[in-house]
């Protein structure tokens, strides 16, 4: 059993990294005619990166960027904390 609370953090310099390769993914999405909320969603939901294409080399910038830390900074961006 744990006890105490970890705590996780993301510097900077990761999070601008991360935005870069989400709108490039974002974009690439859009090019071949995908929703590409929809189809993020999915990659992060199952971490199955079928659900990105291949096009602009999308799926091998969305695996590079950490789920977690994706997923921190879109509450904190949601939740404008």
């Amino acid at each position: 059993m744990f006890d105490s609370t970890i705590k996780f953090k993301i510097d900077a310099d990761s999070n601008a990294d991360m935005k870069a390769a989400l709108l490039e993914v974002y974009d690439a999405l859009v090019e071949k005619g995908y929703n590409p909320i929809n189809q993020i969603v999915g990659y992060i939901l199952s971490e199955d990166p079928t659900y990105i294409t291949n096009h602009k080399n999308a799926r091998t910038l969305i695996r590079r960027i950490d789920r977690d830390e994706l997923l921190q900074e879109l509450l904190r961006n949601y939740l404008n904390v």
